[in-house]
């Protein structure tokens, strides 16, 4: 991967961890009473994420393809399973874990196929 390429894809995760993040202010809000200050603190840090992280998403699919970004972002789950770990105490349980394994092992293997592909291209 070219040192270009791969700040794009550090980039790109980076991007989705501040995406994932959303859950969790948006589970800590609903805790809240609808329309309450604490409900629109959390929900407005909420936007706030996700404005960022569409400007972050807009700048990788500058350089990165579409279809490569979108099949990484199923990454996200992991993130979220680590969240709702971290933040809520809730298990993780084996089915997590090999789901969160298949979710890896594909973005893996389209990589490595977008990778063949882009040298092929390239030719």
């Amino acid at each position: 991967m070219k040192k270009n390429n791969l700040a794009s894809f550090l980039l790109m995760h980076a991007g989705f961890l501040i995406y994932s993040f959303y859950t969790v202010l948006g589970k800590i809000a609903a805790k809240y009473d609808f329309l309450s200050l604490q409900f629109c603190i959390f929900y407005c840090i909420l936007i706030l994420i996700l404005f960022i992280y569409a400007i972050v998403w807009q700048q990788v699919l500058k350089v990165i393809p579409l279809s490569f970004a979108t099949a990484n972002k199923a990454s996200t789950i992991v993130w979220g399973m680590f969240w709702s770990f971290l933040f809520f105490q809730e298990d993780i349980t084996l089915k997590k874990i090999v789901g969160a394994v298949i979710i890896i092992t594909g973005i893996i293997l389209l990589s490595s196929a977008t990778n063949t592909e882009d040298q092929k291209n390239e030719q």
